[in-house]
């Protein structure tokens, strides 16, 4: 037995390598929005829980099972070297036939499908394998709660594994191969003992009993329906509130991906000492439906403990993030207040497992089918769970009502075991019956004074994320809601100045610097092509950007690709005096969904475009800095089309900024770098790249300004401090030739790798904009060849940008 526990803990580990690892490569192909990541974890569970239930029935008993429990973990790993190498054709296929709406949605089910069932299939048929190796007695299922909380121990590890090392120092190639690795060493082990160890029938196949006392090797359990709901929704409740804490912990510690795969582990870890807790109890304990359904009684209690952390304590814990240079003590940190928050809740989940399996257990069963159905039954609560917290309950209901159901939830779970538990006693102690629904009844009450308990998620949090403590009373918070993929914020200083609020901090605001910025990003976009009729904004934000792009008389047509359907409308009501109403122009198209799924599923070009996306430490953000994302963008230009890309210099490092800009520059050769810089030093940059070599006519632009139609143009340009085309290229911080050596060392950014998520999220705590901007400047000077116009013209701009430059 303690050798089969390592198998599980290898196996464990393999999987959860996995599940990063297609989860990452699957959100490349079919996108990063709420409903592509509620269609993979649909299909990932899914494919668990039909493998739980079809080996028992096609898989015979006679067979020993550590062989079978081998060949499961052989193919586990000869599909995902399939899945490797098959990412490209997969992905060549759908964006060929990609498409938006019931189609759209259809296709990436089937993506999601081809790729995950078949090795999910067999991941899920590895417990009901191995658990004919024991007893179908409630001591011979505590083993298997042993085994599964081994499995969920090598989860652990797998997730720290490949989060905080293996896609950060290699990519998803490497790590698919060590996980591999696991799979034949945990193969080549179990065929071993399986030669040494004899297997013995402990069941009759044959039998078919019909008679109350003995239903038989495929019979139910008496009152066994109320175990499998019970744990079913113990498996909704559990992968529910894990999407809802990970939502609210994600603004808490910063939505890096280090975030998530912390949050991950902490709540397997808890599953694991939960599933070892309740398997020691279920060879010991008399009546585990008994103590089943007060499990789940507790877990009331529980959630609402974790509610009350998320909500009105952790937020306000007196805690700095800036105080400390080094990430790696921010993480420490962050993983105490996740234990803190959510470990007594993933312990009383784990403990549920076992305990059902003991509920069901009688002897004379084939322990495959017992275990195949607690886990089928299990994993499809977690689906309507998982699929449901992601995608409908925090709309519907926000999160507060959300986690109140929870708990009312897992009170009828209680109800349901405690009332069978109750059937089930001998005639004697049914004379206690009325004592017993009278405390069910109270305890049915107590759940519910729990649920008022719970709090929605304080505007402050959703506005200022890991910096709420040190914020509070700064501001006035005059808006927030949740959507589908992000929580969304708009703030007001006492100075009259706006803040746009997501993923936990401040994405755009009306102060001088972010004006600029946006304004700047919005208007080259439209400047250098020569007829920008066709232009694309990715990212909405508080619209300043597009409202700057649709301003441009020679703009007809103006899309913006927008992947959280809240925000159009929020920044339409409070931004439109910044955004010059670029929602509701008559030549604004909204898209919504992710950028990257848009931009590979259209056959549309353009003359223009910007992307303004979240940081790049925010988890999938890195997807649009990649290579493979700018040679997407580069085959949706049209000849003499320009693109643009807002780089931030604060909350990053230069190994995270070295990353954006070498990468684009790979993939536009002539591209070019124009600085934004708050009181002399660097604050943030607008990345500029075009096909073909980029020429700028200032005489030709300045003209251009000048003309009654672009009189809106000029007036956004003299708000910002720019009153001619010198001052606007003035900017000018660098081309490729000029800073090849500061980007000697610099990591590209690839959609095997994604390394830039991992460098950037160790530097979100960091402001060293300035630090970054000087030593990039130093090696930037005047771009020969770059600029053409009069000699006076020429002349102005070559001295404002030595003056720019420090010189």
């Amino acid at each position: 037995m303690p050798a089969l526990l390592l198998l599980f803990v290898g196996s464990g580990c393999a999987a959860l390598v996995y599940e990063i690892v297609w989860f990452q490569l699957l959100q490349l192909v079919i996108g990063s929005s709420a409903i592509s990541l509620g269609v993979l974890l649909g299909t990932f569970m899914g494919g668990m829980c039909l493998g739980s239930l079809l080996l028992p029935r096609y898989i015979g008993s006679e067979q020993h099972p550590l062989r079978i429990y081998a060949y499961l973990e052989l193919g586990i790993g000869a599909l995902a070297l399939l899945i490797l190498f098959g990412m490209p054709v997969l992905s060549s296929a759908y964006t060929s036939l990609g498409t938006t709406g019931i189609v759209g949605l259809v296709l990436r089910g089937l993506a999601a499908a081809i790729c995950l069932l078949p090795p999910t299939l067999l991941m899920g048929a590895t417990l009901p394998a191995i658990s004919r190796w024991v007893k179908s007695t409630p001591e011979g299922m505590s083993w298997l709660g042993f085994f599964y909380g081994g499995n969920i121990a090598g989860g652990v590890l797998g997730c720290l594994l490949a989060g905080f090392y293996l896609l950060r120092v290699y990519d998803m190639a490497i790590a698919t191969y060590v996980a591999v690795l696991m799979n034949i060493a945990v193969a080549v082990i179990a065929l071993t003992l399986a030669r040494a160890t004899i297997y013995e029938q402990d069941f009759d196949t044959t039998k078919r009993t019909k008679g109350p006392a003995d239903p038989g090797t495929h019979g139910p359990t008496p009152g066994a329906w109320a175990v499998y709901t019970a744990i079913g929704l113990s498996g909704f409740t559990a992968l529910g509130s894990e999407v809802l804490w990970t939502r609210t912990l994600s603004l808490l510690f910063g939505a890096t991906t280090y975030t998530f795969s912390l949050i991950l582990a902490v709540f397997l870890f808890g599953l694991g000492i939960g599933s070892s807790i309740g398997s020691a109890m279920a060879g010991r304990v008399q009546r585990p439906r008994l103590a089943l359904g007060w499990c789940q009684m507790l877990l009331c209690a529980a959630m609402a403990w974790t509610a009350y952390m998320l909500t009105q304590s952790l937020p306000y814990w007196p805690i700095n993030p800036y105080i400390s240079t080094n990430p790696w003590f921010n993480f420490q940190l962050d993983l105490v207040r996740c234990l803190w928050a959510v470990l007594p809740g993933a312990i009383l989940w784990g403990a549920s497992f076992p305990l059902a399996l003991a509920s069901v257990a009688t002897g004379g069963k084939d322990p495959a089918r017992l275990v195949g159905g607690v886990y089928a039954a299990n994993t499809l609560g977690a689906i309507g769970g998982a699929v449901g917290g992601s995608l409908l309950l925090t709309i519907w209901l926000g999160t507060q009502k959300s986690q109140q159901m929870m708990i009312v939830v897992s009170a009828i779970s209680a109800l349901l075991t405690l009332d069978a538990a109750l059937v089930e006693s001998d005639s004697k102690k049914r004379r206690f019956q009325l004592a017993g629904t009278l405390l069910l009844a109270a305890a049915m009450a107590g759940a519910v004074l729990l649920a008022k308990t719970v709090h929605g998620v304080p505007p402050i949090l959703v506005a200022y994320g890991r910096y709420a403590a040190t914020r509070v009373g700064e501001s006035d918070i005059i808006y927030m809601g949740e959507g589908w993929n992000a929580s969304v914020a708009v703030s007001r200083l006492s100075n009259g100045v706006l803040n746009y609020h997501n993923a936990g901090k401040v994405q755009a605001s009306s102060e001088p610097q972010d004006m600029r910025l946006q304004r700047m990003l919005g208007h080259l976009t439209t400047l250098i092509p020569k007829n920008p009729a066709n232009a694309l904004v990715i990212g909405c934000g508080a619209g300043v950007t597009a409202g700057a792009v649709s301003i441009d008389p020679a703009v007809t047509k103006l899309t913006i690709a927008e992947i959280e359907p809240l925000v159009p409308n929020v920044v339409s009501k409070y931004f439109s005096e910044h955004n010059f109403s670029v929602v509701s122009n008559p030549k604004t198209h909204i898209h919504i969904d992710d950028a990257r799924h848009f931009l590979m599923t259209t056959s549309e070009k353009f003359d223009a475009i910007t992307s303004d996306p979240l940081d790049p430490w925010v988890k999938g953000a890195a997807m649009l800095y990649s290579r493979e994302f700018f040679e997407t963008v580069k085959k949706r230009l049209n000849p003499g089309g320009v693109v643009t890309l807002f780089v931030q210099l604060y909350e990053s490092n230069t190994e995270a900024v070295k990353s954006e800009v070498a990468t684009f520059l790979e993939a536009f050769p002539n591209g070019m770098i124009f600085g934004n810089t708050n009181n002399g030093a660097g604050y943030d940059m607008v990345l500029l790249g075009q096909v073909e070599p980029t020429v700028i006519n200032l005489d030709e632009i300045q003209a251009k300004l000048s003309r009654p139609e672009y009189a809106p143009m000029a007036r956004s340009f003299s708000e910002i401090g720019m009153n001619s085309v010198v001052d606007l290229f003035s900017t000018f911080a660098g081309n490729q030739p000029q800073l090849q050596p500061w980007l000697a060392d610099a990591t590209i950014n690839k959609d095997r790798n994604l390394k830039l998520q991992y460098l950037a999220g160790l530097g979100v705590h960091l402001y060293q904009s300035d630090v970054i901007y000087a030593g990039m400047i130093r090696y930037a000077g005047y771009p020969q060849g770059t600029f053409t116009g009069s000699d006076g013209m020429l002349t102005a701009l070559q001295q404002a940008m030595q003056q720019q430059h420090g010189r």
